[in-house]
C-alpha cells in the first residue's frame, strides 16, 4: 500500500524543436514536424533511410567547462532539462544538496558519439596513446544520470534504467514508487538520448526504419497509417520533478498533474515481436495500480512508432482494454522516435494536453490501417472530455511500461 500521493511540479525538455517545454508543446500544437534529412546518412552504403530528428544548436557550450567536460550531448540535454524542471518546481540549491532529492534518468546506452570516437582512435591510431580520460565518463551506461546528479550536487539515490525505448517511462515509474513509498522526498526523472547515424542504421538493418519519404521528411514517420514504413530516429531529453502532494502544497509549488499508477511487464512474444495480450496486460496492471477503470480514461498516448508489427499490436491491445471510444494518438509523427527520451517528452506533452483539455492527433495519419481498427484515432485536435490519461512506452526486448496520469489543474 502506497503511503503518499505523487504529483508533478516541474517539467523540462530538450527536443528536436529546441530547448524548453513551452517550445515543445507549442510546436506540437501547431502540428510542426522536426524531421529532416541527415547528411551523415547520405553516403552510407547499403542503408536506405536518410531522415532523423536532431536537436538544433541550443548553447551547450554555455554550460561551465568543469561540468561539461565529462558530458556527451545527451548528458548536456538532460542537465539542461533538469534545470528547467527544477526552476518550474521552485527547487533551489539548498533542496538539491539536502539528500532529499534523487534522480532516475534512463538512456538506451552510453554516448554512441563517444564510443565511435574511442574506437576510431583506438583502431586507426593503433593504441591508447591518443585516448582522453573523459571517454569513459561520457560512454558509461549511467553517464547521463551520473553527470546530471553530479552537476546538480544531488546526494539522493541515483537510478539509471536502460530499457531501450521504455527507459524514460520506466525511470518515471521507478521515481514515482520511490516517492510514493517514502524512500525519497523528491525525484528528478525521465530519459535522454543522442542521435547517431548508427542508430538509424540499426533499425534499417532490421527493416524497421522509414525510407519511403526520404525526399519529403516531414511526411514521416506515419504511426497507424496504411503507408507507414518504419521508425525515424531522433534525440532529446525530458525530465520531470516529482514530489508528494503534501510537500507540493507546503512549498506552494504548482501541481501540474498527479501520477496515479505505473506498471512494467515483460512480453513473451520475443525480443522484437510485441504481442497485444502482453501490452493489454501491462495497461490493465497500471489501471489497477491507479485504482481506476478503463472507462475513466479520457486519452491514451500510444508508443506507436510507425512500424508494421508494433502499431498493430498496440492498437489491438488498446481496443481490448478501452474499446473504440477513447481517443488514441502518437506523437512520433511530430518528433520522430527520441528513443529513451520519448517516454518523458511525451509525458510532458500529455500533461499539457490534459491541462489545456486538447488532444493532439497523430501527425501524418491520413488513412488509418484497417488492421489498426477498433480504436478511435482522431485526425485533428479534439477537446478532452476528462482528466485521466494513459501513457505507453514499449521497448525491443519485450519491456512494456504504462503510466496513469491525472490533470492537476
Amino acid at each position: 500500500m502506497r503511503l503518499k500521493r505523487v504529483v508533478i511540479t516541474g517539467m523540462g525538455a530538450v527536443s528536436p524543436y529546441g530547448r524548453g517545454r513551452e517550445l515543445l508543446f507549442s510546436s506540437l500544437l501547431a502540428g510542426k514536424s522536426c524531421i529532416k534529412r541527415i547528411p551523415a546518412l547520405e553516403d552510407m552504403e547499403g542503408v536506405l533511410t536518410r531522415v532523423g530528428g536532431v536537436v538544433p544548436e541550443i548553447g551547450i557550450s554555455g554550460i561551465p567547462r568543469k561540468i561539461r567536460r565529462s558530458m556527451s550531448p545527451m548528458s548536456a540535454y538532460a542537465y539542461l532539462a533538469a534545470l528547467e524542471a527544477m526552476e518550474q518546481a521552485g527547487a533551489g540549491e539548498e533542496l538539491a544538496h539536502s539528500g532529499r532529492l534523487g534522480i532516475a534518468l534512463g538512456s538506451t546506452l552510453g554516448s554512441p558519439e563517444t564510443l565511435e570516437e574511442f574506437f576510431r582512435s583506438y583502431l586507426c591510431g593503433g593504441g591508447m596513446g591518443q585516448m582522453k580520460s573523459m571517454f569513459f565518463f561520457r560512454s558509461m551506461g549511467h553517464s547521463a544520470a551520473a553527470n546530471t546528479a553530479g552537476a546538480l550536487g544531488l546526494r539522493g539515490r541515483v537510478i539509471a534504467p536502460a530499457a531501450a525505448c521504455a527507459s524514460g517511462t520506466q525511470a518515471i515509474g521507478l521515481a514515482f514508487e520511490a516517492v510514493a513509498f517514502g524512500r525519497q522526498d523528491y525525484m528528478l526523472c525521465g530519459g535522454c538520448d543522442e542521435y547517431h547515424p548508427l542508430v538509424s542504421c540499426t533499425f534499417d538493418l532490421m527493416a524497421a526504419a522509414s525510407s519511403a519519404f526520404n525526399g519529403e521528411p516531414e511526411l514521416c514517420p506515419r504511426p497507424f497509417d496504411r503507408r507507414r514504413d518504419g521508425v525515424v530516429c531522433a534525440e532529446g531529453a525530458g525530465v520531470l520533478f516529482i514530489e508528494s502532494d503534501t510537500s507540493a502544497r507546503e512549498r506552494g509549488a504548482p501541481v501540474l498533474a498527479e501520477i496515479l499508477g505505473f506498471a512494467c511487464a515483460g512480453d513473451e512474444g520475443g525480443i522484437a515481436e510485441p504481442t497485444p495480450e502482453s501490452i493489454a496486460a501491462c495497461m490493465r496492471l497500471a489501471l489497477a495500480d491507479a485504482g481506476v477503470g478503463a472507462e475513466d480514461v479520457s486519452y491514451v498516448n500510444a508508443h506507436a512508432t510507425g512500424t508494421e508489427l508494433g502499431d498493430i499490436a498496440e492498437a489491438r491491445a488498446v481496443a481490448a482494454v478501452f474499446g473504440g471510444k477513447t481517443p488514441v494518438s502518437s506523437l512520433k509523427g511530430h518528433l520522430g522516435h527520441t528513443m529513451a527520451a520519448c517516454g518523458a517528452l511525451e509525458t510532458i506533452a500529455v500533461v499539457e494536453m490534459l491541462r489545456r483539455k486538447t488532444i493532439l492527433p497523430t501527425r501524418n495519419l491520413e488513412e488509418p490501417d484497417a488492421r489498426c481498427a477498433g480504436v478511435f484515432l482522431p485526425q485533428k485536435p479534439i477537446e478532452s472530455r476528462g482528466d485521466l490519461a494513459v501513457k505507453n512506452s514499449f521497448a525491443l526486448g519485450g519491456v512494456n511500461c504504462s503510466l496513469v496520469l491525472r490533470s492537476g489543474a
